[in-house]
């Protein structure tokens, strides 16, 4: 059979297509033209989210990504729309979720003449991509996408970018699918050590204290059946990252809560307590582990990761056990002994009655003044009977809604862990709502991070994507003034925030709203969000000098964790 000659911008589309993409989120200019033009011939089989700022476009691919599983795709062009991704690239290889990001560049024959809208895209973003490749040739481009869409996807995904030059896009090219499969220098799914698995299951067996530290590593491995079963048959405790919030449900009873700074109390108390400690998916984040020199020191170490570069760089790890935490999880749940921790697991209950009582009574069910965050949260969780894809931003909107939004469902956390990228929660709702249409994405975001990225509301208006906003709304840049109350003797540096009327915003871009600051109108307001079909902002007036607690401050030991402040 004759290979069929085409451009190479058609050739992109038949890789995208081939590589199963059915949705990609873009923005138009000139050195990407010819791929917008050979897109408009694909437009039944690729639909293109048109964003209204290209770092919109970086977070929508992560937002779809982490929610569907697959890889996010963006379109730009080159220069500033190019660099415009940077922070998504950047986002998305911290916190390993698979995204390629396809930039327009100028001809071959401009490269280094500093031609208009030339940046040296492969240059910036090889210390912040998994892979970071230019396009120079038509004959290029089937093996250069389906080499991206490996790699991003595959072990312990992330970012790839692809930097098209235009003379690629127009020169004409033999075309035919590739599949790359295989790289040589690449081992994304290296081979486990068994005599490292049965000392795992030794000292896992012998273990009087075990705790167990759930990581995003579960979700991106599908193995969250496979957790379930391994701790429940050893009947250990298990503390969750931000990241891996959902992997084990919030009402499973081994599951005591969220790990770190802002975390629970009886987790990060019995980190320095246990007697085996075992971190599955998990990057021992300096957010997690407080102060290194105190961590978890009486404690033997075991540590699943797919990512070799991962064991050992932060904690030292007695027993490593490299590979899918889904193949590992199961092997290890072979050699297990059924077991019962009746003492330890009670040891618990007194933190989680400490806190309850000093930190999520007071935040979740006050008896009196303004709106609280937590409360709103706890709410909206309730109402969608916690089956809801959660989104935040950064800073406290982002602490709370973590603490007090309920999971019982897989792959429903969409936040940015590793980076903390401010205006990250809008567009990357926009991709969930894609990446997953058939379940409700509730965004929280602060005033903040909403004002960042609030262009995006033209795409939530032009898509009708049905983004259920919830603006808690304090008037400040609440987390850098928590900061700034407690170790800056509450000098508030350009923390107060002037903020215009959400509402009459929302009305411009044709989105229902509602303004809520009596607490009697919370229950209603949310049920009239919920049963709105598309978008709906939701503001509510909340505390202005509210609190992020417990809190472990920055330096400290993990167990040593501030209750008020």
């Amino acid at each position: 059979m004759a290979k069929e000659r085409i451009t190479g911008s058609e050739a992109l589309m038949r890789s995208l297509e081939h590589e199963g993409v059915k949705t990609l989120f873009g923005y138009p200019g000139g050195a990407i033209m010819p791929v917008f033009d050979a897109l408009y011939d694909h437009r039944d089989k690729l639909n293109h989210i048109l964003v209204r700022h290209e770092q919109g476009a970086a977070h929508a691919a992560q937002g779809f990504a982490r929610v569907s599983g697959e890889v996010g795709v963006c379109l730009v062009t080159s220069g500033p729309g190019a660099t415009n991704t940077i922070t998504g690239i950047a986002d998305a290889m911290i916190d390993s979720t698979p995204i390629v990001v396809i930039a327009g560049q100028v001809g071959a024959g401009l490269l280094g003449t500093d031609a208009f809208q030339e940046v040296d895209l492969v240059g910036i973003t090889q210390p912040i991509s998994k892979w970071s490749y230019q396009i120079r040739r038509a004959d290029d481009v089937a093996w250069a996408v389906s080499r991206a869409f490996y790699i991003a996807r595959s072990g312990r995904p992330g970012p790839v970018v692809l930097d098209f030059a235009k003379n690629a896009q127009t020169e004409m090219t033999d075309y035919e699918p590739v599949d790359v499969d295989f790289i040589r220098s690449y081992d994304p799914d290296p081979e486990t050590d068994m005599d490292e698995v049965d000392k795992a299951a030794e000292l896992i067996n012998n273990a009087q204290r075990p705790l167990v530290l759930v990581g995003q590593g579960v979700e991106l491995g599908g193995a969250q059946e496979e957790l379930r079963k391994f701790v429940e048959k050893a009947d250990m405790p298990c503390g969750c990252t931000l990241l891996g919030l959902s992997a084990l449900p919030s009402g499973h009873p081994l599951n005591k809560g969220m790990l770190g700074m802002h975390g629970n109390l009886g987790p990060n108390v019995k980190t320095n307590e246990c007697d085996v400690l075992i971190a599955v998916g998990m990057r021992f984040d300096d957010r997690v582990t407080g102060d290194l020199s105190t961590y978890a020191r009486q404690a033997k170490v075991i540590h699943l990761d797919i990512d070799p570069s991962e064991i050992g760089k932060n904690v030292p790890v007695d027993v490593p056990v490299l590979g899918n935490c889904k193949r590992t999880l199961s092997a290890l749940t072979e050699r297990i002994k059924p077991q019962k921790h009746t003492e330890w697991i009670a040891s618990f209950q007194p933190y989680e009655e400490t806190e309850y009582t000093q930190v999520i009574k007071p935040e979740v069910f006050p008896a009196e003044g303004p709106l609280n965050m937590g409360e709103v949260v706890h709410a909206v969780s309730e109402a969608t009977k916690n089956e809801a894809i959660l989104v935040t931003d950064v800073g406290q909107n982002q602490m709370l809604a973590c603490r007090y939004f309920k999971f019982t469902k897989n792959r429903s956390v969409v936040t940015s862990g590793g980076m903390g990228t401010m205006g990250f929660c809008l567009p990357a709702a926009i991709g969930a709502t894609f990446g997953c249409p058939e379940r409700t994405v509730c965004a929280f975001m602060g005033d903040g991070g909403l004002q960042m990225t609030m262009q995006e509301l033209g795409t939530v208006m032009e898509q009708k994507a049905p983004v259920k906003i919830i603006l808690m709304n304090n008037n400040f840049l609440g987390n850098v003034r928590q900061w700034q109350a407690m170790f800056f003797k509450r000098r508030y540096s350009f923390t107060p925030m002037m903020n215009p009327d959400y509402m009459q915003i929302a009305s411009a871009y044709g989105i229902p709203s509602r303004r809520v600051i009596d607490r009697s109108e919370l229950n209603d307001a949310i049920r009239e969000m919920l049963e709105t079909d598309g978008p709906f902002l939701l503001e509510t007036c909340v505390v202005e000098e509210g609190k992020v607690l417990p809190m472990t401050p920055p330096g400290s030991p993990v167990n040593y964790m501030l209750l008020d402040c």
